[in-house]
């Protein structure tokens, strides 16, 4: 599976979000919005990007869940090569949290409880991802 059918995947299950706005990133792949804000985008080679608090992309990082963003590691810019289909949970559940945390959904208490716990999504397939 190329690439692109990876952003694809990944941008069959977060447009039906509620008031997910999917668009074309200006520098190719495919961006999505919530309210006018970008939840984050995925680039033709495969990459996601996401902007999140500082801290929150510390925690991710030192989790093992994201990378530092290739061009601005010390940002809240975090990023997630796909590699295979097998990845597309891990980002769709990166993109999952940058959207509640946009629209304000509640959060457990601290950020490493968010960061550590298991990665539920990893056994199911892309039908079953919450909406």
């Amino acid at each position: 599976m190329g690439t692109i059918d990876l952003a694809e995947l990944v941008a069959g299950i977060v447009k039906h979000w509620n008031g997910v706005d999917v668009r074309p990133y200006r520098f190719g792949g495919v961006e999505f919005r919530l309210d006018h804000r970008e939840i984050g985008h995925v680039h033709v080679n495969g990459v996601a990007d996401l902007l999140m608090p500082v801290r929150l992309r510390r925690d991710l990082v030192a989790a093992g869940r994201a990378e530092p963003h290739r061009t601005q590691p010390h940002s809240g810019w975090i990023s997630f090569r796909m590699r295979s289909e097998h990845d597309v949970p891990a980002v769709v559940e990166l993109f999952r949290l940058n959207y509640d945390r946009l629209r304000g959904v509640a959060r457990p208490r601290s950020v490493t409880s968010l960061v550590t716990r298991p990665t539920l999504l990893a056994d199911r397939s892309a039908d079953d991802l919450p909406a």
